[in-house]
């Protein structure tokens, strides 16, 4: 047993007024035990391409992941920073989840595979995120000592083959920071999240961005945490805040041996 915690967020443009949001968020949860954490995506910087770009850093260097670093090690927690601009050998820029211990060493990484190039019927309308990033070409597992996080990121949840690929490779947890739009994480956020935990008999912790932010874009919130059988045991509405669970990977194991559906699947979808 052990207590995870999700963020949400309302970020903005500004690292500094979004790490100080952090920094009070991870107090809180310290103060109530939680030993793994997950913010949204980009709950450093959320903008637009100048924005990201002023900001990234070279994995595992740079002014913001240090501070990264050392409030995981101030707040003795594992945290998962949904995801955040780094930029890569080749000039280009990856949306980026980056695991960091309790120590404040980088223990993995993660760059989004799928990149969010659709039109939503709200304000912004046409969101094109391949005009920012990079896409990712590899599966991410991260061994912690509360077990297995199988990473992802916010559009990933809509490609169900990544999620049994990653418990194929052991993954327990299943992490899912996002930027949800209002629009369709009203209409498919839930189901998604709860139809993925209950698909690979994982647990699936997910934290996102909520409200209004620059150029007409709003985000759906809702935050949760959600057992193996699908059931959600915590989760948040619409205001930036922090909720935390009671994690037994037991249940998981309890599932799959009653219901083996990993060793049950016919059709297999290969990755790297």
């Amino acid at each position: 047993m052990m207590k995870v915690g999700i963020i949400q967020m309302n970020s903005g443009a500004d690292p500094v007024q979004n790490m100080d949001v952090l920094q009070t968020s991870l107090q809180r949860l310290h103060q109530h035990g939680v030993k793994l954490a997950l913010t949204p995506e980009n709950a450093l910087v959320f903008g637009d391409k100048q924005d990201y770009q002023r900001h990234a850093e070279p994995l595992g260097h740079g002014r913001i992941q240090r501070q990264l670093a050392e409030m995981a090690h101030q707040f003795d927690i594992w945290l998962v920073v949904g995801a955040f601009p780094i930029q890569n050998d080749n000039g280009r820029l990856s949306s980026t989840s980056l695991v960091f211990d309790n120590a404040g060493h980088l223990r993995g990484s993660y760059d989004k595979l799928h990149m969010f190039d659709v039109e939503v019927a709200d304000a912004h309308g046409r969101y094109r995120e391949s005009d920012y990033f990079q896409a990712g070409d590899q599966l991410a597992t991260v061994d912690t000592p509360f077990g297995c996080l199988g990473l992802s990121i916010c559009y990933d949840v809509r490609f169900a083959p990544l999620y049994h690929a990653l418990r194929a490779q052991g993954a327990d947890i299943l992490t899912v920071p996002a930027a949800f739009t209002r629009v369709t994480g009203q209409a498919h956020w839930e189901a998604l999240l709860c139809a993925r935990a209950i698909e690979t008999q994982c647990w699936v912790i997910a934290a996102g961005q909520c409200g209004e932010h620059s150029k007409g874009r709003q985000t759906w919130g809702h935050s949760m945490i959600i057992d193996p059988w699908g059931q959600v045991v915590a989760s948040l509405g619409d205001d930036p805040g922090v909720t935390w669970a009671e994690l037994d990977l037991s249940i998981g194991e309890s599932i799959r041996r009653k219901m083996s559906v990993l060793d049950h699947a016919r059709l297999q979808t290969q990755l790297k």
